[in-house]
C-alpha cells in the first residue's frame, strides 16, 4: 500500500513545476491560453488518441469551418465527419455533434459553466471537465490523464499501477491534493505541459529537469519503470474484402451503419472474412448476389492496405470489378461518379487505397 507523499515534497513539487512553467515553458498551441469552453472543449476532444502536432491542424480547420457551437449544430453529419477525417475514433466526433446540439437546444446555446454540468455532457469525462471547468471558468478541477501519471509517479516514486482500481484512485486524489487552488488553469497546463516536453515516456529530459532534485524515480534510478501499467492491449486481427464495382463512371458505395469500428464513414460493398482471403473456385456467393445480371468484364488483382487501431490490426483487401450495366446490389447502396468519392468521408484504410489511385 503506497503512503501519500509528504506535504514538504509536495510542495517542493507545485513550487518548481511553477518556477518552470513561468520561466522555462515555450511550448505553443494554438489554443492555448484559451478562455472561450466551446474551443477548450473542441481542443481537448481533438486531442483525445491524437498527437498534438497532427491536432494542431485539425483544430484550426475545425475552428474556420465550425467557429462557434450554434455553427457545429446546424452542420450536416457528413461536413462534420469530413472535417474530422483521418482522426480516427469517429465516436469522439458523434458526441461533439450530440453535445452541440443539446447545448443549443436544451440550454439556448450558453456551454454550462459548473464541472458537475459539464460533467454531464455526452463524450465528455472527468479529464476533459476539469480542463474545461479550469481553463474556462477556473474552477479547481485537477487534470488527470496519462501525462499527469507518469509526471506524479516518477516524482513521488508511485509503484501502483495507473490502470489499476486502486491506483486511479490514488493518483486522483494526489492530483487533487497538488493543485493550486488560487490558479487551477495555470497548473493544468503546466503539468501537461511538463509531461509532454519534459517527462516524456521516452527519453525524459532528465538532466535539465527543474524537478530533478528531489525526483524519487531519478535518485533511485527508475525513471523507466515507471510509471506501472498491468494491462496489455490484446490486438485482434480482421480481414475486409472490399469490391470496388464500377459501371460508366460510377462507384457502389455504401455507409456503415451498425456500431462497430467506423460507424457512418462509408466503404465500398465489402465482405469480412475469417481469415485472410484465398482464391475460391466459384467466388463469394454474396458477390454473385450482388452483381445479379450484371457480367464483370474486366478484373484487377487485389491489392492490400493495412490500419492498425488501438485494439484491432485491419487488413483491406481491395477489387476492382468493372461491369457490363449496374448490379442490383443491396437497398442501401449509392453509386457515385469516381471525383465525388473525395467528398465522401471514408476510414483511413480506404484512404490508403484511394490516395494510390
Amino acid at each position: 500500500m503506497e503512503i501519500m507523499p509528504s506535504s514538504a515534497l509536495k510542495k517542493a513539487f507545485v513550487r518548481g513545476l511553477l518556477k518552470w512553467n513561468r520561466e522555462q515553458n515555450t511550448r505553443e498551441m494554438p489554443w492555448k491560453g484559451e478562455k472561450d469552453p466551446y474551443r477548450i472543449w473542441i481542443s481537448e476532444i481533438i486531442l483525445q488518441q491524437t498527437r498534438v502536432e497532427q491536432g494542431w491542424d485539425y483544430y484550426n480547420r475545425f475552428i474556420k469551418l465550425f467557429p462557434d457551437i450554434q455553427q457545429l449544430a446546424k452542420a450536416p453529419d457528413e461536413k462534420v465527419f469530413k472535417c474530422w477525417e483521418g482522426l480516427g475514433y469517429y465516436s469522439r466526433c458523434r458526441n461533439l455533434l450530440a453535445t452541440a446540439r443539446f447545448i443549443v437546444k436544451e440550454r439556448n446555446g450558453v456551454f454550462p459553466d459548473q464541472y458537475e454540468e459539464i460533467l454531464e455532457l455526452k463524450g465528455i469525462g472527468p479529464y476533459t471537465a476539469a480542463a474545461i471547468a479550469s481553463f474556462a471558468f477556473q474552477l479547481p478541477y485537477a487534470v488527470v490523464d496519462g501525462n499527469v501519471f507518469r509526471v506524479l509517479s516518477r516524482f513521488f516514486g508511485i509503484e501502483t499501477a495507473t490502470d489499476s482500481t486502486a491506483g486511479k484512485k490514488l493518483f486522483t486524489r494526489l492530483a487533487e491534493d497538488l493543485l493550486d487552488k488560487r490558479m487551477p488553469g495555470e497548473y493544468n497546463q503546466a503539468i501537461m505541459d511538463f509531461g509532454a516536453v519534459v517527462c516524456k515516456p521516452v527519453a525524459p529530459l532528465c538532466e535539465e529537469c527543474k524537478l530533478k532534485k528531489n525526483c524519487v524515480a531519478l535518485t533511485t534510478g527508475r525513471v523507466q519503470d515507471l510509471p506501472v501499467k498491468n494491462k496489455k492491449v490484446r490486438v485482434r486481427d480482421r480481414w475486409f474484402m472490399y469490391f470496388i464495382l464500377e459501371h460508366n463512371g460510377f462507384i457502389a458505395v455504401r455507409k456503415r451503419h451498425k456500431k462497430d469500428i467506423w460507424q457512418d464513414l462509408y466503404e465500398f460493398p465489402m465482405l469480412e472474412l475469417r481469415k485472410a482471403p484465398v482464391r475460391r473456385k466459384g467466388g463469394y456467393p454474396e458477390l454473385n448476389a450482388w452483381l445479379g445480371t450484371a457480367n464483370v468484364i474486366a478484373a484487377y488483382p487485389p491489392v492490400v492496405y493495412r490500419q492498425l487501431l488501438s485494439h484491432q490490426q485491419v487488413y483491406g483487401y481491395f477489387s476492382v470489378l468493372q461491369t457490363d450495366s449496374r448490379p442490383p446490389g443491396e437497398s442501401d447502396w449509392r453509386w457515385v461518379r469516381k471525383k465525388q468519392l473525395t467528398e465522401l468521408s471514408f476510414p483511413g484504410l480506404i484512404n490508403q487505397y484511394l490516395e494510390k489511385k
